[in-house]
């Protein structure tokens, strides 16, 4: 059973992994090297709990203390019982749900293991938004995809905003970095998949006409906001595929998009 811990000091070091939540840079760095990540929220956490996560410690509100009972007496782990001023200075803003736990990380897969158990696999390109990651992963959990590889300057899909955002989508989704970029989409084609590369252009293929879900083994490739994916990265695709658009629109927002395309990508056409 957990131990609860009053503390009223906000420099006390016990606090120390919520220290300075806004500070993205810091965090960035921080919680990777330490192998550690933040769950916030009731559901969030009891989501990391539940898919095998470790806890640190948890720092919670008072009135949070008997919402978050059952979870409290399970762990091991010391439960921080602050005020609401002293969590607001240590972590840097108002922390509206009052629950935060510090996880620890689970070492990340590597591509080729997920790819032997996969057939539907969404690959994404310099998607360094965090609420855009969050976004992606709750639509590829929601929507039967297997797993989502990343380059190396995505976000951090365990980054406190991206957990939030994607509900805690993030825990029940595998993913792993291809740390050589765009040389390890090889590695993705040669374990038997197909990459369709999503991009606005004008002259690629609807997607429909692309038949996604006929094809026994797909990667579907996504790109940044703005650019979308690289000349380097479109040219490593076996196809080149887009989300029809009408009145004027270009293209779609990449949580959009995702949503879309994983849609098509798992639902089988009329005649079986």
């Amino acid at each position: 059973m957990a131990e609860l811990i009053t503390i009223d000091d906000p420099a006390d070091p016990r606090l120390s992994d919520y220290a300075g939540l806004t500070d993205v840079e810091l965090r960035r760095r921080r919680e990777p090297a330490e192998g550690l990540f933040i769950a916030e929220g009731e559901k969030v956490i009891r989501r990391a709990v539940l898919t095998g996560y470790e806890t640190r410690s948890m720092m919670l509100s008072a009135k949070w203390v008997d919402v978050m009972r059952d979870v409290i007496d399970a762990l091991p782990a010391p439960v921080y019982v602050v005020g609401v001023e002293v969590a607001e200075q240590v972590t840097g803003y108002h922390v509206h749900r009052g629950a935060l736990a510090s996880m620890r990380r689970k070492p990340l897969p590597d591509a080729a293991g997920l790819l032997a158990h996969a057939r539907r696999v969404a690959v994404l390109e310099t998607v360094n938004d965090h609420t855009n990651v969050g976004a992606v992963f709750r639509s590829a959990a929601a929507l039967g995809m297997d797993a989502v590889l990343l380059s190396p300057d995505c976000a951090d899909p365990l980054y406190r905003r991206s957990v939030k955002v994607s509900m805690g989508a993030v825990f029940h989704v595998p993913y792993a970095r291809l740390p050589s970029w765009p040389q390890d989409l090889e590695t993705v084609r040669a374990a038997g998949f197909t990459l369709l590369a999503l991009t606005p252009d004008p002259q690629a293929v609807p997607l429909a006409e692309a038949a996604p879900q006929r094809l026994p083994r797909l990667a579907l490739m996504l790109g940044t906001e703005g650019a979308g994916l690289s000349a380097r990265a479109l040219r490593a695709a076996d196809q080149r595929v887009r989300i029809p658009m009408s009145h004027g629109v270009d293209s779609l927002n990449v949580g959009a998009a995702a949503a879309v395309a994983f849609y098509a990508v798992a639902t089988a056409p009329a005649d079986g």
